[in-house]
């Protein structure tokens, strides 16, 4: 399967970005950028801003979970992107784990792409639905760890 269409369309800015307004505008409110995206890895920033911010000056944790979650999705939705038979994909657990308060900019990386290929390529195969945990670590501007997510990816070949 071919990724390269997909991550073509997400470095395209202006096509991306009307991808986030109609499909995720929550995550086009809260300023989410893709920086990176490869077969093998994604990688997401959220800023610090008023949209983003809680009362206790950093950053809402759902935009964090929301960062975290596009850095595992994008790697998701490449591998399913025009295939055939085509693919679904769902959240279907998420854990989250906070380590530091976050302010600035936060990026999120996900490097679990062989793995989720690897589950997408057994649910076409097989025609069950499959499953994949992908990790994602948030770090600040200095590189400390502000958060870890999982998200349990569920994947299914939809019938022809």
């Amino acid at each position: 399967m071919s990724t390269s269409a997909f991550r073509a369309l997400v470095r395209h800015p202006l096509k991306f970005r009307l991808f986030l307004m109609t499909k995720l505008p929550a995550a086009w409110c809260a300023g989410l950028r893709v920086q990176a995206l490869s077969e093998a890895a994604c990688t997401v920033t959220v800023p610090y801003k008023w949209f983003n911010r809680n009362p206790f000056g950093s950053i809402y944790f759902a935009c964090l979970s929301m960062a975290a979650e596009l850095s595992t999705g994008a790697l998701c939705m490449q591998y399913i992107y025009r295939s055939r038979p085509a693919v679904s994909m769902l959240v279907v657990a998420q854990e989250g784990r906070f380590f530091k308060k976050a302010t600035g900019l936060i990026r999120f990386t996900c490097a679990d792409g062989a793995a989720i290929a690897a589950a997408v390529a057994r649910a076409v195969e097989t025609g069950e639905g499959q499953t994949v945990t992908a990790r994602s670590s948030g770090l600040n501007t200095q590189n400390e760890s502000v958060a870890e997510f999982s998200f349990t990816w569920s994947f299914k070949a939809r019938p022809a």
